[in-house]
């Protein structure tokens, strides 16, 4: 019989909101769910590494990826370039294995225009003041800066009526769960099941 492709879950959010801690807790709860690791010409923060947290390039290396066509999505985001290579993404759909995107705003719509099956969750802070708290405690962003983002948060929360969901991350652990509840629904979807019903309509 033949595999049934997997999910692609994007999860995007205004910066600051927790994406990178909730897919990591997401990650240590459901093993099956495999992570797409994105492209940014972004200076490393503490701790992160090359090919795990991202794979860092300088901006002529993106440029050159943009021009043969080897990204999913990507957009400039204050001031550098994130994006998600296509090879990897396709690759483990195909494998019947379910890949989360976390991914910016901008970059989510670009992808949601070339995989409209795929399951578009936002991902909301409490209040735009615990929001700005999350950016002030990285530690890692200027006065300016953190403005910057505050500012495009705004506008990023006004695209929240194009996704599928909406899930508010007060507490991590809460958030985990309404992911996979969302993931476990969308598997029993009927859309993605008809296709069962008819290989045994055939065999019987």
């Amino acid at each position: 019989m033949k595999k049934d492709k997997g999910l692609l879950i994007v999860l995007s959010g205004p910066a600051g909101v927790g994406k990178g801690t909730v897919c990591s807790a997401l990650r240590q709860e459901d093993t099956h769910i495999q992570y797409s690791v994105s492209a940014t010409t972004r200076n490393p923060r503490e701790g992160e590494v090359d090919g795990v947290n991202y794979f860092f390039k300088t901006k002529e290396e993106f440029e050159n990826m943009i021009e043969h066509d080897q990204l999913l999505e990507w957009a400039q985001y204050v001031g550098n370039y994130y994006g998600t290579p296509i090879d990897y993404v396709q690759k483990t759909l195909d494998e019947g294995k379910d890949i989360i995107l976390e991914i910016e705003v901008q970059g989510a719509l670009k992808v949601r225009e070339r995989f409209p099956e795929g399951v578009f969750i936002f991902l909301m802070p409490p209040s735009l003041a615990e929001l700005r708290n999350r950016i002030v405690g990285r530690g890692t962003e200027t006065e300016d800066l953190i403005n910057k983002r505050m500012n495009v948060a705004k506008e990023e929360l006004e695209m929240m009526k194009k996704y599928d969901y909406v899930v508010e991350n007060d507490e991590i652990h809460l958030a985990v769960d309404r992911i996979k509840a969302i993931v476990t629904a969308e598997h029993c979807k009927k859309d993605r099941l008809i296709h069962k019903y008819k290989q045994l309509v055939e065999v019987d």
